[in-house]
């Protein structure tokens, strides 16, 4: 392999697999409020957090963790102005107190968070404003959770970003993201140089997942299915990435490592393919291989749809997460390209209706199509060329999907956005 392509497609995976603490909108408000408090210098005594349609959307219906059960967009800025740490990202509130928390709660009965609607800036926007006397800080994070597009102190600006307002903040080269690249990859590459990534990911995505069928979180989808359609590798790989996305979308205060920015995506990519490993006995290596595939694979959809659209995210990691089982099962990159599609013409149309605990069930569902598409292709069946939005080439029919996604559904996230908030 081109070793440009490779040193690539190694940093790709470093820069989307990182660890975050609950789900990551709320986490990435308290990010953003963590710093603008810094900027300050001190606690705010009046806040204003603004945010893009698709951040709202995704931050109304979830716990944020940290703060023993409380929701909504005012109480991720607070808690992060009075809690976070920025320096650690999207695991901001890993240190916050009990009197922080009772200290959170006060402020927002108090009230001293307004919410606003940002319109017409990309899907992924959040500005937090500050004020404390006659001094004010700002932060904006805009495409990427954690990118930091602008900041100032008492209105003057001390930090601009170079990208445009619409560009995806990417820190790769997404040319090197295809099928062919990301099999030869997960062929040839040197699983020491990834080993402490993929080793942090089962460890901390398996972990949420056992909670999630240990406890009572959400609706208890994973639980169910379990429960109901018994233990084999296929029922147990979609229960236990269900059980995950359960405890973390009810406020679980485990860590998950995430893809493509979301810890449900990271868990869907994740859990179900170590399942399918263990249950072929293969090795550490062999799963580690494939566990590279299937992040790589749901990367590679999830580039083309930006971090937030109105498609769900659980179909591509879902995606992923079958290739990666054609994968370890021996199939030919044709047989992988064939699962890819089966998959998506089946489920790209489930919508994104906000983070909340039915997301629990889109990722079983998903799985379940991934794995139906697997077994077609390993017997050589495929949707063909004109049937829906299958094209000739597996580069095509992505790329249709995905348009559709990123493209086709905006009004269908405009009216999700307008019933929310009705």
């Amino acid at each position: 392999m081109d070793t440009a392509v490779y040193e690539e497609l190694n940093r790709i995976l470093r820069a989307e697999l990182v660890p975050a603490l609950g789900c990551t909108e709320p986490i990435a408000i308290a990010f953003a409020a963590a710093k603008a408090r810094e900027v300050l210098g001190t606690l705010p005594e009046r806040m204003v957090a603004s945010c893009s349609g698709n951040i709202i959307k995704n931050v109304k219906s979830v716990i944020v963790p940290s703060t023993d059960g409380m929701k909504g967009i005012s109480v991720s800025a607070i808690i992060g102005a009075v809690g976070g740490n920025a320096a650690l990202k999207l695991e901001v509130l890993t240190q916050v107190t009990p009197e922080q928390i009772a200290q959170a709660r006060t402020l927002e009965e108090q009230g001293i968070c307004t919410v606003k609607l940002l319109e017409d800036v990309p899907n992924l926007d959040i500005i937090i404003e500050m004020y404390a006397g006659e001094h004010s800080s700002l932060v904006e994070l805009r495409n990427s959770h954690v990118n930091i597009y602008r900041m100032e102190k008492d209105g003057e600006t001390i930090y601009q970003a170079d990208c445009a307002d619409d560009e995806e903040a990417h820190e790769y080269d997404t040319s090197v993201l295809t099928l062919a690249n990301i099999k030869e990859y997960a062929d040839t590459v040197d699983i020491s140089q990834i080993q402490d990534l993929l080793k942090q990911q089962i460890s901390c995505n398996l972990a949420i997942a056992h909670e999630g069928m240990a406890r009572s979180y959400g609706a208890n989808v994973g639980k169910t299915i379990l429960r109901h359609y018994g233990n084999h590798w296929e029922e147990m790989a979609a229960a236990y990435a269900a059980a995950g996305s359960d405890a973390r979308m009810s406020g679980c205060s485990l860590p998950v490592v995430i893809n493509s920015g979301s810890g449900n995506q990271g868990i869907t990519a994740s859990v179900p393919v170590y399942i399918y490993a263990k249950n072929l006995r293969v090795d550490d290596e062999q799963m580690y291989r494939a566990l590279a595939f299937s992040n790589l694979a749901a990367i590679y959809q999830k580039q083309k749809l930006g971090k937030l659209s109105a498609y769900c995210g659980a179909v591509s990691a879902a995606t992923g997460a079958g290739a990666a089982i054609t994968y370890l099962s021996g199939g030919t990159l044709e047989q992988i390209s064939n699962t890819i599609t089966n998959t998506i013409a089946n489920v790209s149309g489930i919508v994104c209706d906000g983070a909340k605990p039915s997301c629990a069930a889109k990722v079983a569902t998903s799985l379940n199509a991934a794995i139906t598409a697997h077994y077609m292709s390993i017997d050589n069946n495929v949707f063909q060329p004109g049937e829906g939005l299958v094209r000739e080439t597996l580069e095509g029919t992505v790329s249709a999907y995905t348009t559709m996604g990123r493209v086709g559904m905006k009004e269908t996230d405009v009216a999700i956005l307008n019933m929310m908030i009705a």
